[in-house]
């Protein structure tokens, strides 16, 4: 504690006075002093620098109170816990100005002189000028009071007299020789005259800076006036564009309410179904059991006579094979909910891309016909997951396998009770054979719909690419409603693409020198770019990042497929992406993925992102060490992939309007990382 409160007292000290901060005052390269401190060092220099870092600075920067340092200080002082003897340390009174040392009588040599005759250019005490003030042959000698201390500035350099003169011409003091050598025959004026034309002239830049002054003063108060404006202005629009995106958000609450209700009574009717049945079950089970001790205790006898005449009938329940019934909440009201909110959300993504002035008359809100709505509900079920495939249970009537034949002439004596039994069965669950018929064909649907994404899948990498839409589609449907990330796992495989098809589209790229940050250092032919401690001496270019360490490279796209990998160090602080040719180098937003002209997968510490347009999406982080790009410009599609050995694993897509050259783009921030284009072969 002691060692922390330490630190904390040097942190809270001024470097100059190296006492607590006293008004503390900050600049912008991050040091703070005390304000009377810092003016104090400035007073005298001609150039302005920190005193701690010796930053230099243009023109003398306004200082402002730092009002969070200033109130830890007064706190800590308050409650003690700064050192007495920093407390109680008085601060240093700023050193008094030098007193200026008397001008001697230039007679005497050790009097102080009282004043200074500017025709004999020399100052006297009072004993050795009473003949200038008593002698009339000193009357015209003018004397000065009080005395000059520089009045040897005041000669002339070669005949030591006074200078009196000003050459307009060479615009410099002369004396009266001068202008009988060597500025004869140049204009000059006396001091007086030049003082008065001089003076005349700064009043009127005097008057002109005032001018200006008033008038940018004036445009400021404008200014500020109108920044109120659209301050309220703003909260007015803020305020109504909050409640237009709550009533929407109320809307869809309200649906998806709805729908959820509509669920849990299908899970409520399956539930229903399974608790009969497995009563049924165990009523089958305590029928067998009687019948199996009844056997036993047969078994038990010791009489072989009593033993051959007894007789045991199998009962009825035997000859029904149990089954795991498949029961889904697949209802026709669930998959219309399905079908809807898909398609909402298709329309809503398609009105979001388009550019904010031509949404409303791009939009389409209203359903085209009665079948479409028809059309996607039935698509949405033939997308839905095989309850075989993932375990979940269809309503489907069971199908009773079949006991093993029997042999002998008892074969057929025991297959009518089956029969029997059986027909018994399905009498009374004929409710449930319609929901079988309508399942066949539902599970029909199903298959046509996964050999189509499995054709898909196989085709091309142009077809590759469309299957991200395809999962976007296939994650929002069915189990992955609740968890779609499963659904990017390279464990499963359900979404490996072989490398070999991205391989045809292999492209070479080198990093673009010019467009690189000062903390990045390109090497290995500019195939490697790396986060560097000191600054990279390049040459000022409007195209080269100034923010961010950022770098593009040379190379880019504006037609065709293309397929690119990066190796990375570590996948830390770093980002991969694309940014259109026009995106922005050196203000607040030229991070990639901060505007509407980049995009960009981005790994900060642990966590996955995407970014677009300053929106951000989390994603399941697969943690590659090698990430291949394939940008499909003919679909309008950029995918990301984690290479692993000859597969590659999806993990995000963009969708890139293709309106101008796409150019690959990276981020890298933490000292010593880097990452390195891949040399690809086709």
């Amino acid at each position: 504690m002691a060692s922390s409160l330490l630190n904390l007292e040097e942190d809270l000290t001024c470097s100059i006075c190296l006492c607590p901060f006293d008004s503390p005052v900050s600049l912008t390269c991050g040091h703070s002093f005390c304000q009377q401190c810092l003016e104090e060092a400035w007073r005298n220099d001609v150039s302005v620098s920190c005193p701690h870092c010796r930053t230099l600075y243009p023109q003398r920067p306004e200082l402002k109170r730092n009002t969070v340092l200033s109130a830890v200080v007064e706190t800590l002082k308050f409650s003690g816990n700064l050192s007495s003897e920093l407390e109680t340390k008085p601060k240093p009174q700023p050193e008094p100005r030098a007193v200026p040392e008397p001008v001697l009588c230039d007679t005497c040599m050790h009097a102080s002189a009282e004043s200074t005759c500017m025709t004999c250019a020399a100052s006297f005490c009072a004993e050795h000028v009473r003949p200038h003030r008593e002698n009339p042959v000193y009357r015209a000698h003018r004397l000065v009071e009080p005395p000059l201390a520089d009045l040897q500035r005041r000669l002339c350099e070669d005949h030591v007299k006074l200078l009196e003169f000003y050459c307009e011409q060479h615009e410099r003091p002369i004396c009266s020789s001068c202008i009988q050598e060597q500025h004869r025959g140049c204009g000059f004026s006396t001091t007086k005259e030049q003082r008065v034309k001089k003076e005349s002239e700064f009043k009127e830049k005097l008057g002109t800076l005032d001018g200006k002054v008033e008038k940018n003063q004036l445009v400021i108060s404008q200014m500020r006036e109108q920044q109120a404006k659209l301050k309220d202005m703003a909260a007015v629009r803020k305020r109504a564009l909050e409640t237009e995106y709550q009533q929407l958000r109320d809307l869809l609450q309200r649906d998806e309410k709805e729908a959820m209700m509509t669920l849990d009574k299908d899970l409520e009717s399956g539930q229903s179904k399974l608790t009969s049945l497995m009563k049924k079950f165990q009523q089958n089970i305590e029928k067998m059991g009687s019948t199996r001790e009844e056997i036993t205790r047969l078994l038990a006898q010791s009489e072989s006579l009593d033993f051959l005449q007894a007789s045991v009938d199998m009962p009825s329940v035997v000859a029904f094979e149990p089954y795991t019934p498949r029961i889904n909440v697949d209802s026709k009201r669930v998959i219309a909910h399905h079908a809807s909110v898909v398609h909402m959300k298709e329309l809503i993504s398609k009105i979001l891309q388009q550019p904010v002035e031509n949404r409303i008359l791009g939009s389409n809100p209203e359903p085209n016909t009665a079948s479409d709505a028809r059309d996607g509900a039935g698509e949405a079920s033939s997308l839905l997951p095989n309850p075989r495939q993932t375990g979940s249970v269809s309503s489907e009537e069971p199908r009773s396998r079949s006991p093993p034949q029997m042999k002998g002439a008892g074969a057929k004596k025991k297959a009518q009770p089956r029969e029997k039994s059986e027909n018994r069965f399905e009498a009374k669950d004929k409710g449930e054979k319609k929901e079988k018929r309508d399942n066949k064909e539902g599970k029909q649907r199903q298959r046509k719909a996964n050999k189509g994404m499995t054709s898909q899948f196989s085709k091309s990498v142009e077809n590759e690419l469309n299957f991200s839409g395809l999962v976007t589609g296939f994650a929002s449907l069915g189990v992955c409603a609740v968890d779609r990330s499963h659904l990017l796992r390279p464990s499963l495989g359900v979404c490996a693409v072989d490398r070999n098809h991205l391989l045809r589209h292999a492209t070479i790229l080198v990093f673009d020198q010019k467009t690189a940050h000062r903390r990045v250092l390109i090497s290995e032919n500019g195939t490697r770019a790396t986060v560097s401690d000191e600054s990279v001496a390049y040459q000022d270019n409007p195209a080269r990042f100034s923010v961010c360490s950022q770098v593009l490279c040379s190379k880019g796209f504006s037609q065709g497929c293309h397929y690119w990998e990066v190796q990375m160090s570590s996948n830390n602080f770093c980002g991969v992406g694309l940014a259109y040719g026009s995106m922005d180098r050196k203000g607040p937003s030229s991070r990639l993925g901060r505007n509407a002209q980049s995009w960009c997968v981005e790994w900060f510490n642990i966590k996955l992102s995407a970014w677009h347009n300053n929106s951000e999406t989390i994603l399941n982080n697969p943690h590659p060490e090698r990430v291949g790009v394939l940008l499909n410009l003919m679909g309008g599609a950029a995918t990301f992939y984690n290479i692993r050995g000859n597969m590659a694993y999806p993990f995000h897509s963009f969708v890139i309007p293709m309106s101008e050259a796409v150019f690959p783009a990276f981020w890298i921030f933490s000292s010593g990382s880097s990452v390195s284009l891949c040399k690809l072969t086709k």
